[in-house]
């Protein structure tokens, strides 16, 4: 292995794990202010119980993704050192915007938020969760818009052998960042929907805490439902999107070779890159491919082949994941919709229950399967079409990446481990007594 790939592996490592907790905390967030919000109005004291309940929970993950996040970030100094010298007019600058504001009004906020329950008024308190929930999607925001200009490079231009910064608003308004917003917040909603309502599940299987757990899921049902319904449509404005600013990306999706109108998408297939073709194709439904990419049933999508093949992505790392991606987001609207209908009567539903306490793991498979698609469908290109990954990688020794790498590996480990363990405890514990709910 050599430092290229190493430290490829090491940003993947430290990414996949940073992002089991980033979208619990943003969607947990969202979700405590909705219920604060709902005892503020009604002084219904469960709602009260929830939002510490819950709080607890979302602590926990707010803190481990502090300390993940920091780690991405040096590495862009530590291992793409070439590539921050050539980009960091633009990317730093996103990345600055998003420490100095989001983050800072998230962490002062949270603190507010979690010392303050007898410090604040009732509607002050809740505006501190308002305010932290805001500001953690405003953070992810900004890293959402550095990500997409990597994907889709605009409002620059290449002075002095790197490129610079020359139109803001293009950067933060193109039509690929808002997308990419929408898409990666709602799959965060998502995920966090589904955690919470699988520890209801949980409890209520075990006809602990019921009432409160049945209205905790009350809440999280209507929630996960709406996001689920949305991360549908956007998907596929998504997609289309990718016609015009990736087209390998799109190509290697769908495990499309040759430059066809009218295309056909499979249900399923078997890649074979090395003789660029699938070597299996299962369930051909004529014209799909071209509808969904260009909205003519006789529209033209490129194929791989029009590509030089050291511009192709790895079709393998795009097809299936994209697949997983799509049935599992197909299965949460399933989910959800059921559980609408049942909310009301959760306690003779147990079959429904133990299958939502079972699928808490796979939104986290979604969003991994997502994020694979997003950074390998990009390949080679660490900046699409500007900066190939090659040229980015810092200039150290093989041992020294390789050292980091299994310290990254040790150290997450542990940190999971903990984290996992203390959330575990809080959801089997349940929320502290109707008599101590004040204190």
């Amino acid at each position: 292995m050599d430092a290229l790939l190493l430290s490829r592996l090491q940003f993947a490592v430290a990414t996949y794990f940073h992002f089991l907790f980033v979208p619990i905390t943003l969607g947990l967030s969202l979700i405590i202010a909705i219920m604060e919000t709902i005892y503020v109005r009604s002084g219904d004291e469960d709602y009260k119980r929830m939002a510490k309940f819950w709080g607890k929970i979302f602590l926990i993950n707010f803190a481990v993704g502090i300390v993940t996040g920091i780690t991405l970030e040096f590495q862009f100094g530590t291992n793409w050192s070439r590539y921050s010298s050539y980009v960091g007019d633009i990317f730093g600058s996103l990345l600055a915007i998003e420490a100095t504001t989001s983050f800072f009004l998230e962490s002062t906020f949270i603190a507010v938020w979690a010392f303050g329950w007898n410090r604040l008024s009732p509607k002050m308190h809740c505006v501190s969760i308002w305010l932290v929930a805001i500001a953690s999607s405003l953070s992810a925001i900004w890293i959402l818009i550095a990500n997409s200009w990597m994907q889709h490079p605009v409002g620059y231009a290449i002075r002095n052998g790197r490129a610079e910064l020359t139109d803001f608003i293009a950067v933060v308004t193109q039509k690929f960042a808002v997308l990419t917003i929408l898409h990666v917040l709602s799959a965060a909603y998502i995920l966090a929907g589904f955690f919470v309502l699988g520890i209801c599940a949980y409890n209520i299987l075990r006809k602990q805490h019921t009432e409160f757990f049945i209205k905790s899921f009350r809440v999280a049902i209507v929630f996960t439902l709406i996001f689920a319904c949305f991360e549908i449509f956007e998907g596929h404005l998504h997609g289309e999107l990718l016609k015009h600013t990736q087209p390998t990306k799109l190509a290697a999706m769908e495990s499309h070779w040759e430059t066809t109108s009218s295309a056909p998408m499979y249900l399923l297939s078997i890649p074979d890159p090395k003789n660029e073709r699938n070597s299996v194709e299962i369930g051909k439904v004529p014209y799909l491919l071209s509808l969904l990419a260009t909205h003519s049933l006789t529209g033209e999508v490129q194929g791989l082949r029009d590509f030089p093949k050291d511009e192709r992505p790895n079709v393998w790392l795009a097809y299936f994941p994209f697949r997983i991606m799509v049935s599992l987001a197909g299965l949460f609207v399933l989910l959800t919709v059921v559980g609408w209908f049942k909310r009301n009567k959760l306690e003779s539903s147990p079959r429904y229950l133990k299958i939502m306490q079972f699928a808490i793991p796979l939104p986290f498979i979604a969003t991994t399967m997502g994020w694979t698609l997003t950074e390998t469908g990009r390949q080679p290109w660490i900046v699409y079409g500007l900066m190939k990954t090659s040229e980015s990688v810092s200039p150290i020794a093989v041992s020294q990446v390789a050292t980091t790498l299994v310290g990254f590996i040790v150290l997450y480990s542990l940190l999971g481990l903990t984290a996992f363990y203390l959330i575990a405890k809080v959801a089997r514990k349940g929320p502290e007594p109707i008599a101590d709910s004040s204190k």
